[in-house]
């Protein structure tokens, strides 16, 4: 029997995987048998960033993994609110980075709000990166402003940037340095381009906005890592549309929320789901200016959503 080799997965594309071993080389690899992953039901056991062993085959630079190591962490998502299916986006991060844009596509509060909720949930750091920023009328800067203001006094790191101008890539660049960290977002906010403007060596595909739907066309179809010639690596993810939340009780949803973890405890019951309940200091809040509505407004969609 082959010798085990270790490596992490750093593609994936259905059934087959290309895992990369500690001395650089590159194999592509199947799972053996069916991996089930305990308490996780999901369309795909093994994701990028998971480390395993494998043994080599009789075809050359292939190989079967044998074991999947245990996991610091991971990111899950459902494909759509409709489906039954969830899809683990990747594993083992130090940092979940979301690229979103107020303009050319518009990422919404709603899509941000349901991304730092699944972050938190797995205790995965979460920074928002706001891209486009040479694109930005000066009314879409002044609800930037008052986005930013929001997300940071929540406790969450914000940077503004722009491919095309340069605008804090250096900041970005110190940001990812060292670190694993999951990149995502709508397909169009300018993913590859600002990868492609901090290591010009990685040569990813740019993508277009559909001008009918003003929205991107996806080009990255899989996940995968790539290392950074700074030092750390980038999980880049395929342009999602829909974040649907998996795994959450209604009862967990609002200590997701750093806003409403400060308040909770002066709620008249323990149990407040802060929706309609008397003596609830969230709403009490909301109906001061104190809270920001539309992160309330976001939760109560959650909320329903978990029905």
């Amino acid at each position: 029997m082959s010798e085990l080799l270790h490596g992490v997965v750093i593609r994936s594309t259905g059934s087959w995987y290309t895992v990369k071993t500690n001395d650089g080389k590159f194999y592509r690899c199947k799972l053996k048998g069916r991996f089930k992953i305990k308490g996780i039901r999901t369309t795909n056991p093994l994701a990028v960033g998971d480390q395993v062993a494998f043994r080599l085959t009789e075809i050359p630079e292939t190989g079967l993994i044998v074991q999947i190591g245990e996991r610091k962490n991971y990111i899950i998502r459902k494909a759509t609110n409709l489906s039954k299916a969830t899809h683990i986006i990747a594993a083992n991060v130090d940092q979940a980075v979301l690229i979103a844009s107020l303009e050319n596509p518009r990422t919404s509060t709603g899509f941000i709000d349901r991304f730092l909720v699944t972050a938190e949930a797995y205790h995965i750091p979460a920074v928002l990166v706001f891209n486009k920023f040479d694109l930005y009328s000066d009314q879409t800067k002044d609800q930037l402003n008052e986005v930013l203001s929001v997300y940071q006094a929540a406790g969450y790191r914000c940077l503004v940037t722009s491919a095309k101008t340069g605008c804090h890539l250096d900041e970005l660049k110190q940001l990812l340095k060292d670190k694993i960290s999951l990149l995502s977002g709508h397909s169009g906010v300018g993913k590859s381009a600002l990868i492609n403007r901090l290591d010009p060596s990685l040569h990813l595909k740019e993508g277009e906005i559909s001008k009918a739907h003003r929205k991107g066309k996806h080009t990255t179809t899989f996940a995968e890592m790539f290392s950074l010639n700074f030092g750390g690596e980038i999980i880049d993810t395929p342009g999602i549309k829909e974040f649907g939340l998996v795994g959450f009780e209604k009862a967990e949803l609002g200590h997701r929320f750093p806003e409403i973890r400060k308040l909770m405890n002066h709620c008249r019951f323990s149990n407040c789901l802060h929706v309609s309940e008397p003596g609830c200091a969230v709403r009490e809040a909301v109906e001061k200016g104190t809270f920001p509505a539309f992160r309330y407004k976001n939760y109560l969609n959650m909320l329903e959503d978990l029905d």
